[in-house]
């Protein structure tokens, strides 16, 4: 699929696009530049559009612009049985019969082969801030993001980095940012609302103990500061290059936001592993990035354990253990608990329906011993 990479076409008037599965969110962007479009979800930088109706995926716009579930208006797929199906047609809503569009994104290759996608397009803002603060603690970050997604300010990013992955941004780009949990923020709109939406926030960081607050505003600055929050996973590699990276996905409501990663980061400090953390925080979804020698069969355990542990407070706080990766085979065992029995084999029977023979994408996503 790497290979279907085409735009197919593209709808000025209607603000959508139709491509092939294989071609990237980065250079689909670049395509639509000249026209003043974007498509806004932004996961990792060698993400291609197929790869990510399958896992549903967001990124750090998510906070704004939705997930994938929110930006694709459908999709042409090949069933097991060789049928061709187009899930919907082109208009923007639809209440025509099943909504075949959101079954397929997310099922992560099991029901179909996606073939061709067409995505809801957004126009390039006319102005955007970048700003950055520091806090004592996670905590104080955490609960800034809270607020700031309570006082109705528009942002369309607010990341957070603990101070062990800002130490690996410092190292991979010989930089001397301060190492303490931080917040990046995006305010878009006019220039003169993203400027007054900033001193909102700079403001509700201060109630939270937040300091060496600072903005920028010239595309060269902000795209050095987003390149490096991009580029987080490879610094973290970077910092201990004898290990493999295990990364957790887990997501709460955001009122446990600031709980499930104050808990997480105190059995995080207590591990012989380090553990950077990053955060879309604004819709309460964290990453931590596990470095584990792999030679080291406690290594394993021990990532296997945090994993767990981070997982489990998720799904004590009514969350979800995988906001955005997907399940794959490395989150089934932990599907039964956060959606029951009887929703499981409801998967199944969908499955079995759509692919009696089991030839899509078999041993994923639907957990071996679920029967119906």
């Amino acid at each position: 699929m790497t290979s279907m990479k085409n735009v197919k076409a593209l709808h000025l008037e209607d603000m959508d696009v139709v491509v092939e599965p294989g071609i990237g969110w980065i250079e689909l962007n670049e395509y639509l530049l000249p026209y003043g479009l974007f498509f806004p979800l932004d996961p990792g930088p060698g993400a291609t559009i197929g790869g990510m109706c399958a896992t549903r995926c967001s990124g750090s716009l998510a906070v704004r612009y939705g997930t994938m579930r929110d930006n694709v208006i459908n999709l042409q797929v090949v069933l097991a049985n060789g049928d061709v199906v187009k899930t919907a047609s082109r208009a923007r809503k639809s209440a025509a019969g099943y909504d075949l569009t959101r079954l397929l994104i997310g099922s992560e290759g099991t029901l179909g082969v996606i073939t061709q996608v067409t995505l809801r397009l957004q126009k390039i803002p006319e102005s955007n801030v970048v700003a950055m603060c520091n806090f004592p603690t996670i905590k104080d970050a955490a609960d800034v993001a809270i607020a700031t997604m309570h006082s109705g300010i528009q942002v369309s990013r607010v990341e957070l980095l603990d101070e062990v992955q800002v130490h690996a941004i410092n190292i991979a780009n010989g930089k001397d940012l301060p190492e303490f949990p931080t917040l990046m923020f995006e305010l878009v709109g006019t220039e003169a609302y993203a400027r007054e939406q900033t001193l909102r926030v700079q403001n509700i960081s201060k109630e939270h103990h937040g300091f060496d607050f600072v903005f920028v505003e010239t595309p060269e600055e902000k795209e050095k500061l987003w390149k490096m929050r991009k580029e987080a996973l490879w610094a973290n590699l970077a910092l201990e290059p004898e290990c493999e990276a295990m990364t957790t996905d887990v997501c709460v409501p955001l009122s446990h936001l600031a709980e499930v990663i104050a808990r997480s980061k105190a059995e995080i400090d207590s591990s012989p592993l380090t553990c950077p953390v990053i955060a879309h925080a604004g819709d309460g979804n964290f990453h931590t990035v596990i470095l584990f020698n792999p030679e080291k069969e406690e290594h394993r355990q021990e990532a296997e354990r945090l994993n767990k542990f981070m997982v489990d407070a998720a799904l004590l706080l009514e969350g979800t253990c995988t906001g955005e990766h997907g399940v794959g085979t490395g989150k089934m065992k932990y599907l039964e608990k956060e959606l029951g029995i009887e929703a499981l084999r409801a998967m199944a029977m969908i499955k079995h329906a759509v692919d009696p023979n089991n030839i899509m994408n078999p041993g994923k996503l639907i957990p071996p011993h679920v029967c119906f």
